[in-house]
């Protein structure tokens, strides 16, 4: 599985993603050791985990123009992320 890290740990929406999974594992290795996590009640917590869980969902590591986990070869090339607005590679 080849990935190019460089360009996607300069992803700000790859970067939003991972903190916020590594948000929520604190969390859950906090809660296995027994320590309370609640921000400020159960529903406000259960809030904060859904958001945090659509900011990981949003940012998924996958790349969605080729099959399996790899990039594409085009991808693999990149120095930073592309700009799809215009459609070049900056």
């Amino acid at each position: 599985m080849k990935i190019n890290w460089k360009v996607r740990l300069q992803s700000k929406t790859f970067l939003v993603a991972a903190f916020s999974l590594l948000l929520l594992l604190v969390q859950q290795v906090a809660n296995l050791f027994g320590i309370d996590t609640t921000i400020y009640n159960e529903r406000v917590t259960d809030i904060f985990n859904t958001v945090l869980a659509i900011l990981v969902l949003i940012g998924v590591v996958h790349d969605p123009t080729t099959t399996g986990l790899s990039d594409s070869e085009q991808a693999l090339g990149y120095h930073k992320p592309r700009d799809d607005l215009d459609g070049e590679q900056k």
